[in-house]
């Protein structure tokens, strides 16, 4: 177990209303304690996850849903919930992704996004459940607009080295 490493991994991309590519931003996020013993303790397959929206502040580590300090998350989108992680049917034994199913958010507010979360409570601002992952976006903060779309994957890898 000495070598074993759970990943995180996130891509962005932001479509105005037109469908035009706006920005895009990709790379690795921190899969928080919490996270890591949610994913030891449980089938993260067969888990009911949650993408959310942050502002800015950075995630740490011992960052849970109840208590993140150093971030908060925004909600300028329409959808009554935080976006469902669809999982892949094709995911592999070493990863759970969403990538055939982004979560895709309905923006309906000029606001600045600076990274995406992942949790196992679909409530807009709540602060129960699990916090699995947090990311800051690698090319700092994102301007989103009323109208525009963004769509969110996520990937939790597992591995040996």
């Amino acid at each position: 177990m000495d070598n074993f490493k759970i990943r995180g991994y996130v891509i962005a991309e932001c479509y105005s209303p037109d469908g035009t590519l706006k920005w895009r931003d990709e790379g690795e996020n921190l899969v928080v304690d919490e996270g890591i013993n949610y994913i030891f303790a449980n089938d993260i397959e067969a888990a009911t996850l949650y993408i959310g929206l942050k502002d800015t502040g950075t995630p740490a580590a011992g960052d849970t849903m109840a208590s993140h300090a150093g971030w908060a998350e925004i909600v300028p989108y329409s959808d009554a919930t935080r976006i469902a992680f669809t999982e892949d049917a094709s995911t592999t034994d070493e990863a759970v992704s969403n990538s055939g199913s982004p979560a895709s958010f309905s923006i309906n507010a000029t606001d600045t996004v600076f990274g995406a979360f992942l949790t196992t409570d679909s409530t807009k601002s709540g602060t129960a459940g699990t916090l699995i992952a947090a990311k800051d976006f690698t090319g700092g903060s994102q301007a989103v607009a009323d109208g525009d779309t963004l769509n969110v994957t996520y990937t939790i890898t597992g591995s040996s080295s």
